[in-house]
C-alpha cells in the first residue's frame, strides 16, 4: 500500500491580475500591487509561495518538537525572496523566478540549545514546501481544454 497522496488547487482569473484560488473547501485571493499592475486586495503568487514555506515549516516544527524534547513556547518564520523583475518582464535572459529564499526561526523555548539544533536540522530535512523548492521536481502541463 502506497502512502501517495494527491494534493489538488485550484486559480481562477478574475479582474485584471486578481485570481480567485481553491482548494478543497477553502478559498482566497491572489493579486498583485498596485505596482505591478494589480489592485492589492491579496498577496501576490511568490508572496504566497513564501508564507507556504514558512507555514509548512511551522506545521513541521509544531508535529516534531515532542519527539526531540523541544517546549516551543512560541514560534516564528521570516522568509524573504529574491527575483530580478527582469526575467518576468522578458527585458533580459535572467531566470523569472527566485534566486535566493533566506529563512529566519525565532524559537521561544526553554529546551537545551543543543536539543533545538538537532530539532531543527530534522525540521528542515521534513518540510515538504523546503524539499520541493530545494530539489527538482517534475512540472509538466497535463492537458490543455479549450471551450467555447
Amino acid at each position: 500500500m502506497s502512502a501517495l497522496q494527491t494534493f489538488k488547487a485550484s486559480a481562477h482569473l478574475q479582474n485584471g491580475v486578481q485570481v480567485k484560488v481553491a482548494s478543497r473547501n477553502f478559498e482566497f485571493i491572489i493579486d498583485e500591487p498596485k505596482s505591478l499592475g494589480g489592485t492589492d486586495t491579496g498577496m501576490n503568487p511568490v508572496e504566497a509561495l513564501l508564507a507556504s514555506l514558512g507555514a509548512c515549516q511551522s506545521i513541521v516544527a509544531r508535529v516534531y518538537a515532542p519527539k526531540f524534547g523541544v517546549n516551543l513556547n512560541d514560534f516564528f518564520v521570516d522568509v524573504e525572496g529574491d527575483i530580478d523583475l527582469d526575467g518576468f518582464f522578458d527585458k533580459s535572459e535572467v531566470r523569472p523566478g527566485y534566486s535566493d529564499i533566506r529563512y529566519t526561526f525565532r524559537i521561544k523555548t526553554d529546551s537545551p540549545p543543543e536539543q533545538v539544533e538537532a530539532f531543527v536540522q530534522f525540521l528542515e530535512s521534513k518540510c515538504p514546501v523546503g524539499d520541493t523548492l530545494a530539489h527538482p521536481v517534475n512540472l509538466k502541463l497535463d492537458r490543455i481544454i479549450i471551450e467555447n
